[in-house]
This record gives structure tokens, C-alpha cells and sequence, in this order.
């Protein structure tokens, strides 16, 4: 028996059909890995790291000493309060003249310090020099980081690039493989050129999956800078830098000495010290305190003014002050050593920078062009049967390397030019 369904039902199985096909297509498909700039990386690395939350708290901190070097001293008030009575038998004549023999006395004293007004001035100084110290030093923080950063990036897209050419050359040897079992079925070749093909297959899917395990330790690398913000899949787009023929030794050395926030800091530090000693000498002059009393007692009511002056007599600060000098000289070496380090390191990054560039040169003239011509060249050949397996396979280890060394050449610019902005303090 035949059945005819109608038109619109026949249209809404094959809806539902269509619906069900693409949610499963959808629920077996892998996500879609997300894609950041290295722009993006160091503007969460920034936002997220904890080093950075570290200098911030250090800023708040030298605020609050701030506050506090600004703020004049408490006063002091003292209380007493009792009952008293008069029991003096040789003052009869008081005795007599009060209305009562027993009262309620107390008294009160009011101390406000009052200090020197060098000590406070030297004070307030330290404050502001700190709080100056700590702005430095996030500025020191960003730029470490970010050059960390873009370290770490170059690392990760060195990965993915050295991945990528391992899956080329695994597609190529692949695609090599079949021509030769081809051969080697229709008995134009031996069956040992098709064991020599799967062997080099594995060789290549084994430097893919190393490829791929080195891609995955960069990706955490970068993933731990920015906080876990970017997650465990995900890939880096961009590319690697070039260096401008602009760049002169002169004028790095220059910039680094006026803009470098870690010289910064140091100078600022120094400074600090210089007020941190002058505090102490002006701590050996003692700081006044201003009293005021009221007394009431027994057939006595008085008001009293007073001032409470220590007397530096045995002691006159002078273990602070050595200690203050002491710092101040440790500071000062401090920054002649960061400055003949950072010269040191600018030239060593500029001449590795230099001598990379030049290297480049020589791979964008010409020869990664006749390296892939010679592995075309090579493929076609095999193909018409005029080279052997072994051609084939050398000049795409040939092509390969040289593939491999100019990324190698680009990645190490790249990190010379970062680490060159690091001593520079800023772009160059």
C-alpha cells in the first residue's frame, strides 16, 4: 500500500533534518582559536599582571607617606580629678572661712608639640621624593614587562612559524610518498624507495609534534604574563621588526641617560637620601612643647603655661646621620653601575641588532628565492622521473633550513630591538 503525505509535512522533516545535521556538525566542530596582536598582549599584560599592581601599591604607599609627613603633631591632654578634704589642724583659719571641708579637685593639661620648622620642610621633602621614586619605578615596571612581553611574543610566533613550515614539510614528503608507492606499485621503482618515503614521513610528523608541544610551552609563557587572560588556545598574529637605518649609537646613549626610568628612579633616590640626611640633622634640634593647666582644688583655683624642651645633651643623632651617608653613597654607586650597565647594553644590543639586519639582507636578495626554485625544480624532476628520491628530499631539507634560519635571523632582530628599547628606556 502506497502512502502520500502531503507536501508541507515532507518540507518540515527535511527543516528538521537539516536542523539536526547542523547542530551536530556544530557540536563536533573545535572551537575557533581567538587571535591577538601584540598590541593587545601588552595592553592586557598591563592591565593584569601582578607586578604592575605591585608598583601601584607601592605609590599608594609612598601617598600615605606623603599624608602623614604633611600632618602637624597631636596635642596631649592630660586629666586628674579626686576628692579632697582639708584636715590640716594648723589651718583653722581656712578651715573656717570655707563653707564646706570637702570638695571634688581636678586639673587638666593641654601639650601641643610645636616642631622646627627646618625638621618639618626636610620631612615633607623625603615624602615627595619617595612618592617621586615609586612614579619612576612604574614606569621601570612597564617597561620590563613589556619587553618581557614582546620577548615572550617572538618566542610564540618563532613557534607557530617553525609549526607551520613542519606541516608544509610534511604535506611535501606526504605528497612525495604517494608518487613513489604509485611507482613502486605499478613496478617502476623498488620497494625500498617506499620505505625510505615513510620514513621520512615519520621524521616529519615527529618535528611536527615537536614543533607543535613548543608552540604550546610559548603559549603559556605569554598566557602567564597577561594574568591568564588569554587562556590555553589562541594564537599570535603579527609580525617580526625591522630595524631602521635611522638608529644611531649617539643618540640611543643620549636618550638613555634623560629618559630611562630606572635612572630616573636612582637620581630620585638620591635625592631622597640627600633629604633623609638633612632630616636627621635637623632632628637634633628639639622639638617644643607648649603646655597649659588648669588646676582646681581646695581653696585653690589656678591657670599655668609651661614648655617641655628634651636636651639633646648625649646623644645627638649620630648613628642616623652615618646611616643616612651610608645610603646615600650605596645609592650613588648604584647608579653609576646601572649606567655603565645599560650603556654596555645598548651597544651590545645595537651591534647584534646591526649584524642581524645585515643577515637579512642576504636571505631577502635572493636566496630563499633559489631555494624554493631548487626544491621546485627538484619535484619536477622527480616527477619525470629524471632525479632520484634522495634529490627531492635534500633540497627540501635545503629549502627547509633555509625557511627555518632567516625566521631564526628575523626573530633574533626582533629581540635584539626589544631588549635595545629595554636599555634605552623607551622606542628607539
Amino acid at each position: 500500500m502506497t502512502m502520500i503525505f502531503p507536501s508541507y509535512l515532507i518540507r518540515l522533516a527535511m527543516t528538521l533534518l537539516l536542523v539536526d545535521s547542523s547542530h551536530a556538525s556544530l557540536a563536533g566542530a573545535e572551537p575557533i582559536p581567538q587571535t591577538h596582536t601584540l598590541d593587545a598582549i601588552i595592553e592586557l599584560a598591563l592591565a593584569r599582571n601582578p607586578v604592575v599592581s605591585s608598583a601601584e601599591g607601592h605609590i599608594e604607599q609612598q601617598r600615605g607617606h606623603q599624608t602623614a609627613a604633611g600632618a602637624y603633631p597631636n596635642p596631649t591632654v592630660t586629666g586628674f580629678m579626686g576628692y579632697g578634704e582639708v584636715r590640716d589642724a594648723g589651718r583653722a583659719n581656712i578651715r573656717e572661712s570655707l563653707d564646706r571641708q570637702s570638695l571634688t579637685e581636678y586639673n587638666m593639661t593641654v601639650g601641643q608639640p610645636v616642631e622646627w620648622p627646618a625638621l618639618r620642610a626636610a620631612r615633607q621633602r623625603v615624602a615627595d621624593a619617595g612618592l617621586a621614586t615609586a612614579n619612576a619605578g612604574m614606569s621601570e615596571t612597564r617597561l620590563n614587562l613589556t619587553a618581557q612581553v614582546k620577548v615572550a611574543f617572538y618566542d610564540l610566533l618563532l613557534a607557530q612559524q617553525d609549526a607551520n613550515l613542519a606541516r608544509q614539510n610534511l604535506e611535501i614528503v606526504e605528497s612525495v610518498a604517494r608518487i613513489v608507492k604509485a611507482r613502486v606499485k605499478s613496478g617502476e621503482a623498488p620497494q625500498f624507495e617506499s620505505i625510505k618515503a615513510e620514513v621520512e614521513v615519520l621524521k616529519a610528523k615527529q618535528q611536527l609534534a615537536r614543533a607543535d608541544n613548543v608552540v604550546r610551552i610559548n603559549r603559556v609563557v605569554v598566557d602567564t604574563l597577561t594574568g591568564d587572560a588569554l587562556g590555553s588556545s589562541y594564537v599570535v598574529q603579527g609580525d617580526f621588526m625591522g630595524m631602521s637605518k635611522a638608529l644611531h649609537i649617539d643618540d640611543l646613549m643620549a636618550r638613555m641617560g634623560t629618559q630611562h626610568p630606572t635612572i630616573q628612579r636612582l637620581l630620585q633616590s638620591v635625592e631622597q637620601s640627600d633629604w633623609k640626611i638633612e632630616f636627621e640633622r635637623q632632628s637634633r634640634t628639639p622639638t617644643v612643647t607648649v603646655n597649659g593647666s588648669y588646676w582646681r582644688e581646695i581653696g585653690r583655683e589656678a591657670w599655668q603655661g609651661g614648655l617641655s624642651v628634651p636636651m639633646p645633651l648625649w646623644y645627638r643623632r649620630q648613628g642616623e646621620i652615618a646611616s643616612s651617608l651610608g645610603t646615600k653613597r650605596r645609592e650613588e654607586a648604584e647608579l653609576l653601575r646601572t649606567r655603565n650597565e645599560l650603556a654596555r647594553a645598548i651597544h651590545q644590543h645595537y651591534q647584534d641588532a646591526r649584524t642581524t639586519a645585515e643577515l637579512i639582507e642576504v636571505f631577502d636578495k635572493g636566496l630563499l628565492k633559489q631555494a624554493q626554485e631548487a626544491l621546485r625544480l627538484a619535484q619536477f624532476s622527480f616527477q619525470q622521473g629524471a632525479s632520484s628520491l634522495l634529490d627531492v628530499f635534500d633540497a627540501q631539507r635545503v629549502q627547509r633550513q633555509i625557511q627555518m634560519d632567516y625566521a631564526q635571523a628575523r626573530y633574533e632582530l626582533s629581540v635584539s630591538l626589544a631588549r635595545l628599547e629595554r636599555a634605552v628606556g623607551g622606542t628607539p
